[in-house]
């Protein structure tokens, strides 16, 4: 009999069946007799698989979650099981990298009070808002893993110098500093870091102090690294000139007062979400499952890291 992979979260048929192959049956709509017999399952990001998912499927033997993220997978009980989590790096980098930019140009050149500025008529008003430049200024990059090495590299296009920071991973020396010169230097700072214990709240009071005044920040990674109570302190008092949002702590968030600031933009999580990279997230997902499947070791996991 043909193994089952089931979806977990819209993950169309068409996209993943041809890289699972013949041999593997997919269904992006499981029944409960469905996630009983499955072997596998791919997961979306917005997907809770907890130990009640566990449970109720008892044949699997590998989780394909798309992206990198995995918070809202049980890893303790994924590892108490032997299941190994496959995940996806460097799908959707460039689309995260992109959707950084856009943030970033957006805030630098004020689009969106230039856009009320003509929609409700008050041409004449144009001038509260100057329109900023990225070249010549410098841009502090938090974590420079898969995205952040091509926000620089985009960053330098721009003519923008650049200074990275990354508690993790090895930075080339012509960007490397520290994370307290990184905030004092740096006209726009973007943030590409996971979500740990250690960096909850990275952006708060203490470090925007050492912030230049003006700076605009934009986080593309992980909600819980900026204290919004702090940042709209920063805001209301110049401190910070522009914010953007991608993700939050909790999604979908609850209404906060930043969201109403004029010098805030706000996208739902969805800047790695562009068309090209969500296929190719999917397609990842489909090969470490097969992989797994095969008997083959997949690209990536997060999790059994003692064997």
């Amino acid at each position: 009999m043909n193994q089952l992979v089931v979806g977990l979260g819209l993950v169309e048929s068409e996209i993943v069946q041809p890289i699972l192959g013949a041999d593997i049956t997919y269904t992006q709509d499981p029944s409960s007799e469905d996630l009983e017999r499955a072997s596998g399952a791919i997961v979306r990001a917005n997907f809770k698989f907890d130990k009640s998912i566990f449970e109720k499927m008892k044949s699997l033997k590998v989780i394909a979650r798309t992206g990198v993220g995995v918070e809202l997978v049980d890893i303790e009980e994924a590892d108490r099981r032997r299941i190994p989590v496959v995940i996806t790096p460097g799908s959707n980098s460039i689309a995260v990298a992109e959707g950084t930019f856009s943030h970033l140009l957006a805030l630098c050149k004020r689009l969106k009070p230039l856009t009320t500025v003509v929609q409700t008529g008050k041409w004449d008003e144009r001038s509260k808002y100057p329109v900023g430049d990225l070249q010549g200024s410098t841009l502090g990059i938090i974590g420079y893993g898969r995205i952040g090495k091509k926000v620089a590299e985009y960053a330098q296009v721009f003519g923008m110098k650049v200074l990275a920071y990354d508690p993790f991973t090895e930075v080339p020396s012509k960007f490397s500093s520290n994370f307290e010169t990184v905030l004092e230097n740096s006209h726009f700072l973007t943030l590409h870091i996971p979500l740990t214990n250690e960096n909850s709240n990275i952006i708060n009071t203490n470090s925007i102090s050492l912030m230049r005044d003006g700076v605009v920040i934009v986080n593309c990674s992980r909600g819980g690294l900026v204290q919004l109570d702090d940042a709209l302190e920063a805001l209301n008092s110049g401190k910070i000139s522009g914010l953007g949002l991608d993700s939050f702590d909790i999604e979908p968030p609850k209404h906060h007062p930043i969201f109403d600031h004029e010098n805030v933009i706000l996208t739902p999580h969805v800047m790695g979400l562009s068309i090209n990279s969500t296929i190719v997230t999917y397609q990842d997902a489909a090969r470490g499952v097969r992989d797994v499947l095969e008997g083959n070791v997949p690209k990536a996991i997060a999790n059994l890291r003692n064997g």
